[in-house]
């Protein structure tokens, strides 16, 4: 799953090959034919590159003034065109957590793409891939009348962050910070986190680590898990 997307054809053929054909056709059908048609926007171009420039910023803070510069259209634009390609199920966004946050930054979302295929950094890709999981199992709870989850990160002025807050009626419930390298050492970040917002669990979540059958949520506290043991366990 993790080199084919998330998309069920390239997942199930799990060809190279196939995947760079799929993914050109769904990039040509999204803009050219459903946005244009359904959504009504004829700067189809400029909209392709806003894309672009997507892909290369995952997990970044989301900075629309900056994007306008680029792309050159206004920043009312932007914001009307991010909505549009999220209500296509190009991207979503994460909102910034800030409840009992000291020093906390209430700024601008972070953004992902659905389809991780697309992105070709590394940590990037790991990030987003866990991005999807998380943000698919806080909707599926919900739905399934489990409680009210959101999915949130965590950023201050001290330049302290970790990626991912999921909470639980409003409330910290697990933290997850990824790490695509082998460094075992604890996110001294996410350690600060945990203790501030009084959260149940932290999780450092490795892609190289091997897989563990373990619960990661029998006990509270900080663990580092591997991303194959962490993923099982969600939606």
């Amino acid at each position: 799953m993790y080199d084919f997307g998330g998309f069920p054809e390239p997942f199930l053929k799990r060809k190279k090959r196939f995947l760079v054909k799929w993914s050109h056709l769904r990039t040509q059908q999204l803009f050219q034919e459903d946005i244009r048609s359904i959504a009504h926007i004829q700067e189809i171009a400029q909209m392709e590159v806003l894309a672009e420039i997507i892909s290369s910023q995952i997990g970044q803070l989301l900075n629309r003034s900056s994007l306008s510069k680029k792309v050159k259209v206004t920043l009312p634009t932007i914001s009307r065109w991010i909505h549009t390609l999220e209500k296509f199920y190009y991207c979503f966004t994460i909102q910034p957590w800030f409840k009992n946050v000291s020093r906390s930054l209430i700024k601008e979302p972070k953004i992902y793409l659905w389809d991780w295929s697309y992105i070709y950094d590394p940590g990037m890709r790991f990030e987003n891939f866990v991005a999807s999981h998380l943000m698919k199992s806080v909707h599926l709870w919900s739905d399934m009348g489990f409680g009210r989850f959101r999915l949130y990160f965590l950023r201050n002025k001290d330049k302290k962050e970790v990626d991912f807050l999921v909470t639980r009626e409003d409330k910290p419930w697990f933290l997850v910070e990824t790490k695509n390298s082998n460094n075992r050492a604890l996110s001294k970040s996410l350690n600060y986190f945990y203790n501030e917002i009084q959260a149940h669990f932290g999780f450092q979540v490795s892609k190289s680590e091997d897989y563990e059958n373990i619960s990661s949520f029998k006990k509270e506290g900080i663990w580092i898990v591997s991303s194959k043991t962490f993923l099982s366990q969600l939606a």
